[in-house]
């Protein structure tokens, strides 16, 4: 005796729709895996100089150290003590500090004037605190040292950012320069 077992009535038609429908949902599912494995191992890119300012002067660091090499990378005008506008520094106007063993030494080029700026001395620090006293510095700077050699300043230390604050008479703040730590 010979068993036929019924089979489902299924046209040559359905059969490519329900393996085209199997295989869609199977797409739309591998791609949306995807898509979110994307999303979820993609590292952030490195923040621009002006964005580690921002975020690591908020967090003050203790004990600072400004020992090494600091770019500028902007300012900061004040209105009250509040920062009212970000001056980003001109790459063609590049400055460099750099800090070793209560030694300070800074340098501008400054190309479309010709004039050199550049100053050096000794410094000290405290924890919100800078004082540089120039010794001496290019003669733009030997005009100014001649009349104030003492350079008093905020200071605010991130990780690896420094920013010194020009305080006014009444002690509000004026303006700012914002480094950036120079790396290998």
């Amino acid at each position: 005796m010979v068993c036929y077992l019924p089979l489902p009535s299924i046209s040559l038609f359905e059969l490519i729709n329900l393996r085209l429908l199997n295989t869609g949902i199977m797409k739309n599912l591998i791609l949306f895996l995807g898509l979110f494995l994307f999303l979820f191992s993609c590292k952030q890119q490195n923040a621009t100089k002006e964005e580690m300012i921002v975020e690591d002067i908020i967090e003050d660091v203790k004990n600072p150290s400004l020992d090494g090499v600091w770019e500028l990378i902007s300012f900061y005008n004040y209105e009250g003590n509040n920062i009212k506008d970000t001056i980003l520094n001109n790459v063609n106007n590049r400055q460099v500090k750099i800090f070793k063993d209560g030694k300070v030494m800074w340098s501008r080029r400054a190309p479309a004037d010709k004039i050199d700026y550049f100053g050096y001395g000794s410094y000290e620090t405290t924890d919100s605190t800078l004082t540089e006293y120039l010794e001496y510095g290019s003669i733009a700077m030997l005009k100014v040292i001649d009349t104030m050699h003492i350079f008093n300043f905020e200071l605010i230390v991130g990780k690896d950012t420094f920013t010194q604050i020009d305080l006014g008479p009444e002690g509000n703040r004026i303006f700012s320069e914002n480094y950036v730590r120079v790396k290998d």
